[in-house]
Protein backbone atom coordinates (compact mmCIF):
# COMPACT_ATOMS: atom_id res chain seq x y z
CA UNK A 1 0.00 0.00 0.00
CA UNK A 2 1.42 3.37 -0.99
CA UNK A 3 1.82 6.15 1.57
CA UNK A 4 -0.77 8.25 -0.31
CA UNK A 5 -3.42 5.52 0.07
CA UNK A 6 -2.86 5.03 3.76
CA UNK A 7 -5.30 6.75 6.10
CA UNK A 8 -4.05 7.36 9.60
CA UNK A 9 -6.49 6.22 12.26
CA UNK A 10 -6.99 9.05 14.73
CA UNK A 11 -7.75 7.79 18.22
CA UNK A 12 -10.18 9.75 20.33
CA UNK A 13 -8.29 11.77 22.91
CA UNK A 14 -8.62 10.15 26.32
CA UNK A 15 -9.85 12.50 29.00
CA UNK A 16 -8.47 12.47 32.53
CA UNK A 17 -10.68 11.40 35.43
CA UNK A 18 -13.86 9.31 35.51
CA UNK A 19 -16.08 11.62 33.41
CA UNK A 20 -15.37 13.97 30.47
CA UNK A 21 -15.31 17.62 31.51
CA UNK A 22 -14.50 19.56 28.33
CA UNK A 23 -17.16 20.20 25.68
CA UNK A 24 -15.24 18.38 22.92
CA UNK A 25 -14.59 15.33 25.17
CA UNK A 26 -18.30 14.66 25.69
CA UNK A 27 -18.53 12.58 22.51
CA UNK A 28 -21.60 10.62 23.65
CA UNK A 29 -23.57 13.76 24.48
CA UNK A 30 -22.59 15.23 21.12
CA UNK A 31 -24.20 12.21 19.39
CA UNK A 32 -27.67 12.07 21.03
CA UNK A 33 -29.16 9.80 18.35
CA UNK A 34 -26.51 7.14 19.07
CA UNK A 35 -26.26 7.40 22.87
CA UNK A 36 -29.85 7.91 24.09
CA UNK A 37 -29.20 6.32 27.51
CA UNK A 38 -26.38 8.80 28.23
CA UNK A 39 -28.61 11.73 27.20
CA UNK A 40 -31.43 10.56 29.49
CA UNK A 41 -28.97 10.14 32.39
CA UNK A 42 -27.55 13.67 31.96
CA UNK A 43 -31.04 15.25 31.76
CA UNK A 44 -32.27 13.32 34.84
CA UNK A 45 -29.38 14.85 36.80
CA UNK A 46 -30.73 18.30 35.91
CA UNK A 47 -28.03 19.08 33.32
CA UNK A 48 -28.15 19.90 29.61
CA UNK A 49 -26.17 17.47 27.41
CA UNK A 50 -23.30 19.05 25.45
CA UNK A 51 -24.38 20.26 22.01
CA UNK A 52 -28.06 20.06 22.96
CA UNK A 53 -30.73 22.48 24.13
CA UNK A 54 -33.71 21.55 26.29
CA UNK A 55 -36.68 23.64 25.16
CA UNK A 56 -38.35 25.62 27.94
CA UNK A 57 -42.06 25.83 28.82
CA UNK A 58 -43.19 23.72 25.84
CA UNK A 59 -46.51 22.70 27.45
CA UNK A 60 -47.35 26.26 28.54
CA UNK A 61 -46.61 27.57 25.05
CA UNK A 62 -48.74 24.93 23.32
CA UNK A 63 -51.58 25.43 25.85
CA UNK A 64 -51.71 29.10 24.93
CA UNK A 65 -51.09 28.93 21.17
CA UNK A 66 -53.77 26.22 20.66
CA UNK A 67 -52.33 25.30 17.26
CA UNK A 68 -54.80 23.68 14.83
CA UNK A 69 -54.06 21.63 11.68
CA UNK A 70 -54.03 23.86 8.59
CA UNK A 71 -52.71 26.97 10.40
CA UNK A 72 -49.63 28.99 9.49
CA UNK A 73 -47.09 29.82 12.19
CA UNK A 74 -43.74 31.47 12.76
CA UNK A 75 -40.90 30.43 15.07
CA UNK A 76 -38.79 33.58 15.32
CA UNK A 77 -35.80 31.82 16.89
CA UNK A 78 -35.30 28.29 15.54
CA UNK A 79 -32.31 27.32 17.73
CA UNK A 80 -32.18 23.58 18.45
CA UNK A 81 -35.69 23.19 17.01
CA UNK A 82 -37.41 21.73 20.09
CA UNK A 83 -40.25 24.27 20.11
CA UNK A 84 -40.51 24.09 16.31
CA UNK A 85 -40.87 20.30 16.38
CA UNK A 86 -43.58 20.45 19.09
CA UNK A 87 -45.54 23.03 17.06
CA UNK A 88 -45.12 21.04 13.83
CA UNK A 89 -46.56 17.96 15.54
CA UNK A 90 -49.68 19.99 16.40
CA UNK A 91 -50.26 20.68 12.68
CA UNK A 92 -50.63 16.92 12.00
CA UNK A 93 -49.21 17.31 8.49
CA UNK A 94 -51.50 20.20 7.52
CA UNK A 95 -50.35 23.83 7.49
CA UNK A 96 -46.91 25.41 7.53
CA UNK A 97 -44.33 26.88 9.89
CA UNK A 98 -41.74 29.47 8.93
CA UNK A 99 -38.63 29.69 11.13
CA UNK A 100 -35.67 32.06 11.25
CA UNK A 101 -32.23 31.99 12.88
CA UNK A 102 -28.99 33.94 12.45
CA UNK A 103 -26.64 31.10 13.43
CA UNK A 104 -25.61 29.33 10.19
CA UNK A 105 -23.82 26.50 11.99
CA UNK A 106 -26.60 25.48 14.37
CA UNK A 107 -29.52 26.12 11.98
CA UNK A 108 -27.96 23.70 9.44
CA UNK A 109 -27.80 21.00 12.13
CA UNK A 110 -31.39 21.72 13.22
CA UNK A 111 -32.66 21.59 9.63
CA UNK A 112 -31.08 18.13 9.22
CA UNK A 113 -32.55 16.90 12.54
CA UNK A 114 -36.05 18.08 11.64
CA UNK A 115 -35.83 16.61 8.12
CA UNK A 116 -34.84 13.26 9.62
CA UNK A 117 -37.86 13.54 11.94
CA UNK A 118 -40.11 13.86 8.86
CA UNK A 119 -40.51 17.65 8.69
CA UNK A 120 -39.36 18.74 5.24
CA UNK A 121 -39.87 21.75 2.98
CA UNK A 122 -43.55 20.90 2.45
CA UNK A 123 -44.39 21.90 6.04
CA UNK A 124 -41.34 23.87 7.22
CA UNK A 125 -39.46 26.83 5.71
CA UNK A 126 -36.20 27.83 7.44
CA UNK A 127 -34.55 31.15 6.64
CA UNK A 128 -31.11 32.31 7.76
CA UNK A 129 -32.11 35.84 8.75
CA UNK A 130 -32.86 37.91 11.83
CA UNK A 131 -36.33 37.78 13.37
CA UNK A 132 -36.65 41.56 13.06
CA UNK A 133 -37.39 40.82 9.37
CA UNK A 134 -40.73 39.32 10.47
CA UNK A 135 -42.56 41.69 8.11
CA UNK A 136 -40.83 40.12 5.07
CA UNK A 137 -41.66 36.58 6.24
CA UNK A 138 -45.27 37.53 7.05
CA UNK A 139 -45.74 39.05 3.60
CA UNK A 140 -44.56 35.82 1.98
CA UNK A 141 -46.73 33.67 4.28
CA UNK A 142 -49.83 35.84 4.13
CA UNK A 143 -49.82 36.49 7.88
CA UNK A 144 -49.59 34.14 10.86
CA UNK A 145 -52.12 32.38 13.08
CA UNK A 146 -49.47 31.89 15.77
CA UNK A 147 -46.00 33.24 16.55
CA UNK A 148 -43.36 32.15 19.07
CA UNK A 149 -40.23 34.12 19.99
CA UNK A 150 -37.85 32.44 22.46
CA UNK A 151 -35.33 35.18 23.19
CA UNK A 152 -32.82 33.00 25.06
CA UNK A 153 -29.40 31.93 23.81
CA UNK A 154 -29.39 28.18 23.10
CA UNK A 155 -27.45 25.86 25.40
CA UNK A 156 -25.36 24.44 22.56
CA UNK A 157 -24.10 27.98 21.90
CA UNK A 158 -23.41 28.71 25.60
CA UNK A 159 -21.63 25.39 26.19
CA UNK A 160 -19.34 25.51 23.15
CA UNK A 161 -16.09 27.26 24.25
CA UNK A 162 -15.36 28.33 20.65
CA UNK A 163 -18.39 30.65 20.77
CA UNK A 164 -17.15 32.58 23.83
CA UNK A 165 -20.53 32.88 25.57
CA UNK A 166 -19.46 31.43 28.92
CA UNK A 167 -16.99 32.85 31.45
CA UNK A 168 -16.62 29.38 32.98
CA UNK A 169 -14.47 27.94 30.18
CA UNK A 170 -11.59 29.41 28.20
CA UNK A 171 -12.28 30.42 24.63
CA UNK A 172 -12.17 33.36 22.22
CA UNK A 173 -14.15 36.37 23.46
CA UNK A 174 -16.61 36.32 20.57
CA UNK A 175 -20.26 36.25 21.76
CA UNK A 176 -21.74 36.65 18.26
CA UNK A 177 -24.82 34.58 17.37
CA UNK A 178 -23.57 34.65 13.79
CA UNK A 179 -19.77 34.42 13.74
CA UNK A 180 -19.72 35.30 10.04
CA UNK A 181 -21.14 38.81 10.57
CA UNK A 182 -20.43 41.88 12.69
CA UNK A 183 -17.58 42.32 15.18
CA UNK A 184 -16.66 40.12 18.13
CA UNK A 185 -16.84 41.21 21.77
CA UNK A 186 -13.01 41.39 21.80
CA UNK A 187 -13.06 43.82 18.85
CA UNK A 188 -15.82 45.80 20.55
CA UNK A 189 -13.73 46.21 23.73
CA UNK A 190 -10.63 47.20 21.73
CA UNK A 191 -12.43 50.24 20.29
CA UNK A 192 -14.69 51.36 23.17
CA UNK A 193 -14.17 54.30 25.53
CA UNK A 194 -14.45 54.08 29.32
CA UNK A 195 -17.71 56.06 29.44
CA UNK A 196 -19.25 54.05 26.59
CA UNK A 197 -18.39 50.78 28.30
CA UNK A 198 -19.73 51.92 31.69
CA UNK A 199 -22.97 52.98 29.97
CA UNK A 200 -23.25 49.66 28.13
CA UNK A 201 -22.74 47.61 31.31
CA UNK A 202 -25.36 49.66 33.17
CA UNK A 203 -27.97 49.81 30.40
CA UNK A 204 -27.67 46.20 29.24
CA UNK A 205 -27.37 44.42 32.58
CA UNK A 206 -27.79 46.90 35.48
CA UNK A 207 -24.18 46.25 36.53
CA UNK A 208 -23.55 47.99 39.91
CA UNK A 209 -19.76 47.97 39.39
CA UNK A 210 -19.96 49.35 35.83
CA UNK A 211 -17.63 52.31 36.50
CA UNK A 212 -14.93 50.23 38.20
CA UNK A 213 -15.04 47.53 35.51
CA UNK A 214 -15.03 50.02 32.63
CA UNK A 215 -11.91 51.72 34.05
CA UNK A 216 -10.09 48.42 34.66
CA UNK A 217 -10.89 47.04 31.19
CA UNK A 218 -10.01 50.19 29.23
CA UNK A 219 -6.83 50.73 31.31
CA UNK A 220 -5.71 47.19 30.42
CA UNK A 221 -6.34 47.78 26.71
CA UNK A 222 -4.53 51.14 26.83
CA UNK A 223 -1.46 49.31 28.14
CA UNK A 224 -1.48 47.31 24.88
CA UNK A 225 -2.96 44.14 26.39
CA UNK A 226 -5.75 42.67 24.23
CA UNK A 227 -8.72 41.18 26.07
CA UNK A 228 -9.50 38.54 23.49
CA UNK A 229 -10.37 35.47 25.58
CA UNK A 230 -13.09 34.69 28.11
CA UNK A 231 -10.46 33.92 30.75
CA UNK A 232 -8.71 37.28 30.33
CA UNK A 233 -11.97 39.13 30.86
CA UNK A 234 -12.92 36.99 33.86
CA UNK A 235 -9.47 37.58 35.42
CA UNK A 236 -9.91 41.37 35.12
CA UNK A 237 -13.33 41.15 36.77
CA UNK A 238 -11.88 39.05 39.61
CA UNK A 239 -8.98 41.47 40.10
CA UNK A 240 -11.28 44.53 40.02
CA UNK A 241 -13.57 43.08 42.71
CA UNK A 242 -10.76 41.82 44.93
CA UNK A 243 -11.60 44.56 47.47
CA UNK A 244 -14.88 42.85 48.40
CA UNK A 245 -15.26 41.05 51.77
CA UNK A 246 -14.19 37.42 51.50
CA UNK A 247 -17.63 35.99 52.42
CA UNK A 248 -19.42 37.70 49.52
CA UNK A 249 -16.58 37.86 46.97
CA UNK A 250 -17.10 34.52 45.18
CA UNK A 251 -20.84 34.95 44.61
CA UNK A 252 -20.54 38.61 43.56
CA UNK A 253 -17.76 37.82 41.08
CA UNK A 254 -19.89 35.06 39.52
CA UNK A 255 -22.92 37.36 39.14
CA UNK A 256 -20.74 40.21 37.82
CA UNK A 257 -19.24 37.86 35.21
CA UNK A 258 -22.75 36.82 34.15
CA UNK A 259 -23.90 40.43 33.84
CA UNK A 260 -20.75 41.57 32.00
CA UNK A 261 -20.92 38.78 29.43
CA UNK A 262 -24.65 39.41 29.01
CA UNK A 263 -24.09 43.13 28.42
CA UNK A 264 -21.43 42.44 25.78
CA UNK A 265 -23.58 39.79 24.05
CA UNK A 266 -26.54 42.18 23.87
CA UNK A 267 -24.30 44.87 22.39
CA UNK A 268 -22.48 42.85 19.71
CA UNK A 269 -25.74 41.23 18.54
CA UNK A 270 -27.80 44.47 18.78
CA UNK A 271 -30.37 42.48 20.76
CA UNK A 272 -32.42 45.40 22.10
CA UNK A 273 -32.60 47.12 18.71
CA UNK A 274 -33.66 43.85 17.05
CA UNK A 275 -36.29 43.11 19.71
CA UNK A 276 -37.70 46.64 19.54
CA UNK A 277 -38.07 46.33 15.75
CA UNK A 278 -39.68 42.89 16.10
CA UNK A 279 -42.23 44.13 18.66
CA UNK A 280 -43.12 47.07 16.39
CA UNK A 281 -43.76 44.75 13.43
CA UNK A 282 -45.46 41.95 15.41
CA UNK A 283 -49.09 43.20 15.21
CA UNK A 284 -49.08 43.49 11.41
CA UNK A 285 -47.60 39.99 11.08
CA UNK A 286 -50.51 38.41 13.00
CA UNK A 287 -53.81 37.54 11.37
CA UNK A 288 -56.96 38.78 13.18
CA UNK A 289 -57.27 36.61 16.31
CA UNK A 290 -53.66 35.47 15.91
CA UNK A 291 -51.70 34.46 19.04
CA UNK A 292 -48.13 35.42 20.00
CA UNK A 293 -46.04 33.96 22.84
CA UNK A 294 -42.69 35.45 23.87
CA UNK A 295 -40.11 34.02 26.29
CA UNK A 296 -37.76 36.52 27.95
CA UNK A 297 -34.73 35.82 30.14
CA UNK A 298 -33.67 39.11 31.72
CA UNK A 299 -35.29 42.30 32.94
CA UNK A 300 -34.26 44.45 29.96
CA UNK A 301 -36.00 42.14 27.49
CA UNK A 302 -39.05 41.67 29.68
CA UNK A 303 -39.60 45.41 30.20
CA UNK A 304 -39.45 46.05 26.46
CA UNK A 305 -41.90 43.22 25.64
CA UNK A 306 -44.29 44.14 28.46
CA UNK A 307 -44.41 47.80 27.40
CA UNK A 308 -45.03 46.98 23.72
CA UNK A 309 -47.86 44.54 24.49
CA UNK A 310 -49.48 46.91 26.98
CA UNK A 311 -49.38 49.82 24.51
CA UNK A 312 -50.80 47.57 21.77
CA UNK A 313 -53.66 46.53 24.03
CA UNK A 314 -54.48 50.13 24.97
CA UNK A 315 -54.47 51.09 21.28
CA UNK A 316 -56.95 48.31 20.50
CA UNK A 317 -54.43 46.33 18.44
CA UNK A 318 -54.52 43.37 20.84
CA UNK A 319 -57.79 41.97 22.18
CA UNK A 320 -55.96 40.66 25.24
CA UNK A 321 -52.43 40.34 26.61
CA UNK A 322 -50.59 38.87 29.61
CA UNK A 323 -51.01 41.22 32.57
CA UNK A 324 -48.86 38.85 34.62
CA UNK A 325 -45.98 36.65 33.48
CA UNK A 326 -46.23 32.87 33.28
CA UNK A 327 -43.30 31.09 34.90
CA UNK A 328 -41.96 27.56 34.36
CA UNK A 329 -43.03 24.99 36.95
CA UNK A 330 -40.85 24.14 39.94
CA UNK A 331 -40.42 20.66 38.46
CA UNK A 332 -39.12 22.05 35.16
CA UNK A 333 -36.69 24.38 36.96
CA UNK A 334 -35.38 21.41 38.99
CA UNK A 335 -34.82 19.40 35.80
CA UNK A 336 -33.44 22.31 33.78
CA UNK A 337 -31.68 25.05 35.79
CA UNK A 338 -31.59 27.32 32.73
CA UNK A 339 -35.39 27.64 32.90
CA UNK A 340 -35.34 29.54 36.21
CA UNK A 341 -35.11 33.08 34.80
CA UNK A 342 -37.72 32.51 32.07
CA UNK A 343 -40.84 34.67 31.79
CA UNK A 344 -43.56 34.05 29.24
CA UNK A 345 -45.77 36.85 27.96
CA UNK A 346 -48.50 36.59 25.34
CA UNK A 347 -50.96 38.61 23.27
CA UNK A 348 -53.99 37.97 21.03
CA UNK A 349 -54.58 40.18 17.98
CA UNK A 350 -57.94 41.91 17.84
CA UNK A 351 -60.43 40.49 15.29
Amino acid sequence: MTEENQTTHKRRVRYSGKYPKKFEEKYKELQPEKYKDTIEHVIKKGNTPAGMHISIMVNEILDFLKIQPGETGYDATLGYGGHTKAMLQCLKGQGHIYATDVDPEESARTRKRLEEAGFGDDILTIRLQNFCTIDEIAKEAGGFDFILADLGVSSMQIDNPKRGFSFKVDGPLDLRLNQEAGISAAECLAAITKDELAGMLYENSDEPYCEELAKAITDEIRKGNRIDTTTKLRNIIEKTLDFLPEKEKKDTIKKTCQRTFQALRIDVNREFEVLYEFMEKLPDALKPGGRAAILTFHSGEDKLVKKALKEGYRAGIYADYAKDVIRPSAQECAQNGRARSTKMRWAIKAE
